[in-house]
């Protein structure tokens, strides 16, 4: 983590000077007044704590002029049941997103400790890049002197040799407190500029937060196309109709798809995220856009702007693969006569697959993701018998095809689902294996039922073609043959690090009785012993 912005930069007069990229820029040095505003966007000058409760933050986020993309989040993000799905700070999402593309600088303005949280897991997570941070105080907060340095830093690292654009991200407390990213210039020196406010009570996922960021790029990009000729991609521009794909998927899953679009006249496109801004160009002018994971609202509404179809749902297990590849065809106007000789082959390398790697046992499957509709398919189609699919992400449109699907088969699918619903479906279902968050894994294990984190151990492999047919039956099958040594293990460790000698109590430990009867008899004859050496 490296701090950025925290040094004057040498400018004409005092202040901040405009420029041609920033007309509004001396409007947004914004004086110490009770509440002061710039054009629709206002800066709230009363403090607002990070710990204030998400319903004071959203009250103090809409009275300094943030109502319009609250608003926007809360329709392209909807809650559902319940308020909020337990998981990971939703900055995460976005921040990975930048961190993952080449010649993509980011800079995030929240409190020292979310960024320190935030960047200590994208690094967990493999991103070895740099994360700017602009760091503020009351003062710098309220006086509007925040936006400044903000400013400062994004001038400071806008160097075209270096990046193709600079990401900026309001985390809790500046969004709250009205920080005008839409003030920043939008390039300097041929340097995107992109803010984006990621507020905890206003995404609510990590999974959303990478569509918010997607969407931003892809809106500029689509600008930048409109007006003229844009950088090709490194690869050279594809001759034949593409399909961009739209969600984080394994590696080896875009070249499988590749390998199935090949036989019908048609390429894989860029997947979105991409890794590199000139990839944007190249999913913009795909044929058609996979709904690989169904959540990307923004990124799907940019796409449909451009007039480029959608079509949902993967080519997973052999019913999910044979209705894709149906629709992509469909879709992309290839006579069926040939999709149908590609199904055949496909097809017959899948129950191939699924034959050599059956799974056998009741499996109960939740994460945050985006891709465990997909995976229950694959698992139902693998022989596993699930009863329910916990997704943190909403329902939408481009999921139906896999939720009818499900619940055909007779899985209950939970959308929003929360920690309390998982836990309800393992307690209710009694799985011989639970797929699931930490916490779920840790409950699972506490009870001696095998159990595998859903985003290193399911999500992290293959799952499209024949490739993703057989990928998960070895990990799978290995766990749930583990199920006696749980059974050993919780008989040997039984009552250690539970109740009383759990180490963490909220009322003073009250010891069993049958230890307390031990220790009296323990303390007895040392007791009597002394009364004999008085009476002597």
């Amino acid at each position: 983590m490296t701090k950025v912005g925290t040094q004057k930069r040498e400018v004409s007069g005092s202040g901040i000077e405009p420029t041609a990229e920033s007309g509004e820029a001396e409007a947004a040095s914004v004086p110490q007044t009770e509440d002061v505003r710039t054009g629709a966007l206002s800066v709230n000058t009363k403090e607002v704590s990070c710990h204030a409760g998400k319903e004071e933050l959203r009250r103090a986020a809409e009275a300094a002029g943030k109502s319009e993309a609250l608003d926007q989040y809360a329709k392209d993000y909807p809650v559902g049941p319940h308020d909020q799905p337990q998981s990971m700070c939703p900055a995460f999402g976005s921040l990975r997103v930048g961190l993952r593309m080449r010649r993509t600088a980011t800079i995030l303005s929240g409190s020292a400790c979310c960024v320190y949280g935030l960047t200590f897991t994208s690094h967990f997570y493999g991103a070895r890049r740099t994360v700017g941070y602009v760091p503020f105080n009351s003062e710098t907060l309220v006086t509007g002197k925040l936006f400044e340095d903000i400013r400062e830093a994004v001038y400071d690292l806008a160097d075209p040799e270096l990046y193709d654009a600079i990401v900026v991200t309001n985390l809790c407390v500046p969004t709250a407190s009205g920080v005008p990213l839409k003030l920043l210039p939008k390039e300097i020196d041929g340097v995107r500029i992109i803010g984006i406010d990621v507020p905890g009570f206003g995404v609510p996922t990590h999974a959303e937060a990478k569509d918010v960021l997607s969407g931003a790029m892809l809106a500029y990009a689509r600008e930048e196309v409109e007006q003229g000729p844009v950088q090709a991609p490194r690869e050279g521009v594809e001759s034949r109709p593409t399909v961009a794909l739209v969600g984080e998927v394994f590696p080896a899953d875009p070249m499988g798809i590749g390998m199935m679009l090949e036989p019908m006249g048609l390429a894989v496109g860029p997947t979105v995220p991409t890794r590199e801004w000139r990839e944007l160009y190249s999913a913009l002018d795909s044929t058609v856009v996979a709904a690989i994971h169904p959540f990307y609202t923004s990124v799907f509404r940019e796409f449909e702007s451009a007039g480029r179809p959608i079509v949902g749902s993967a080519p997973v297990g052999r019913d999910g693969t044979a209705a894709w590849l149906d629709r992509i065809g469909d879709t992309c106007g290839v006579a069926q006569k040939v999709t149908d000789g590609v199904k055949d082959r496909i097809l017959t390398a899948i129950d191939g697959a699924l034959s050599n790697a059956a799974i056998r046992g009741r499996i109960t499957l939740s994460g945050y993701e985006g891709s465990e509709l997909l995976v229950a398919r694959l698992l139902i189609e693998s022989g596993a018998d699930v009863r329910y699919v916990g997704t943190a992400c909403p329902r939408t449109v481009w999921s139906e095809v896999d939720r009818d699907w499900l619940e055909q088969k007779g899985v209950h699918v939970q959308y929003r689902a929360s920690l309390e619903q998982d836990l309800a479906a393992f307690e209710e279902f009694e799985p011989d294996l639970a797929i699931g968050t930490t916490p779920v894994v840790q409950k699972a294990k506490e009870k001696a039922t095998p159990a595998l984190y859903f985003t290193n151990l399911i999500s992290a492999r293959p799952l499209m073609g024949p490739a993703g047919a057989g990928s998960l039956a070895q990990v799978i099958n290995a766990a749930m043959a583990n199920r006696d040594r749980f059974a050993d293990m919780k008989a040997f460790f039984e009552g250690v690090g539970d109740g009383f000698a759990a180490g963490v109590w909220e009322t003073p430990p009250t010891e069993p009785k049958p230890q307390a009867q031990k220790k009296a008899r323990r303390a007895a004859p040392a007791e009597k012993g002394l009364e004999e050496a008085v009476g002597c």
